[in-house]
């Protein structure tokens, strides 16, 4: 999953980033509002995290933008103001769940799962492809009776192409989806990731992740 996190206090923000890097997440990072709205405006996010006080835009007016224009990405509020009074005006201005600072790792992340689960989020449902079976809650993949252990970024990517089987993916699609804004776009990071998912799920005889020449990438039953 992809997430935009809008934090202005740049320590916490390299915290939060390293944190959810290590989860598996592809994390852009804005530290105003101003540049927080413009990403969210211009990539596709399965989820936002915005700090309350922020410059230029504060997160309540930010989240109310995004909404009245039609953005229903989950997004989660930060904040040092407890207040019960700034925890309903957040959640009418559109946001969908509120933490408190100082907070916990695992609270974060915690909140981060809950909202993924969503309706409107798919990302911890689990998927099936042939044999192969992904259980994003518990960082799983099974195919058949045997357990395959994958990185992060290849469970994301494998996550993401099974989530659009059928589908043609591109090289600029999963870059967008699975990698953050700080990889270099002409990098072969994508294709070397994909040789080796081949390698873990595929064997001689069947094929599951196919190449479009000049397209992406596409799981389907083709042979």
């Amino acid at each position: 999953m992809r997430i935009l996190l809008i934090e202005d206090e740049k320590d916490l923000a390299a915290f939060i980033t390293s944190l959810l890097k290590k989860a598996g997440m592809a994390i852009d990072t804005a530290h105003d509002g101003e540049q927080g709205i413009f990403l969210a405006r211009t990539n596709n996010y399965g989820l936002i995290i915005t700090d309350y006080i922020l410059p230029k835009l504060d997160g309540r007016s930010l989240i109310q933008e995004l909404r009245q224009e039609g953005k229903q990405m989950p997004i989660l509020m930060l904040s040092a103001r407890q207040g019960t009074i700034d925890k309903i005006s957040v959640l009418d201005a559109g946001a969908d769940d509120y933490l408190a600072k100082p907070f916990s790792s695992e609270e974060l992340l915690a909140r981060i799962r809950a909202l993924s689960r969503r309706p409107h989020n798919i990302q911890s449902d689990v998927l099936t492809f042939k044999n192969l079976k992904l259980e994003p809650e518990s960082f799983k993949l099974s195919k058949g009776n045997k357990n395959i252990k994958l990185t992060n970024k290849e469970f994301s990517l494998l996550q993401y192409l099974m989530i659009n089987k059928g589908r043609i993916v591109s090289r600029e699609t999963l870059l967008d989806h699975v990698w953050d804004d700080g990889l270099d776009s002409f990098s072969n990071t994508v294709e070397t990731h994909i040789l080796r998912l081949r390698r873990k799920i595929e064997n001689k005889d069947e094929k599951i992740i196919h190449t479009i020449v000049g397209r992406g990438y596409c799981l389907d039953i083709r042979k």
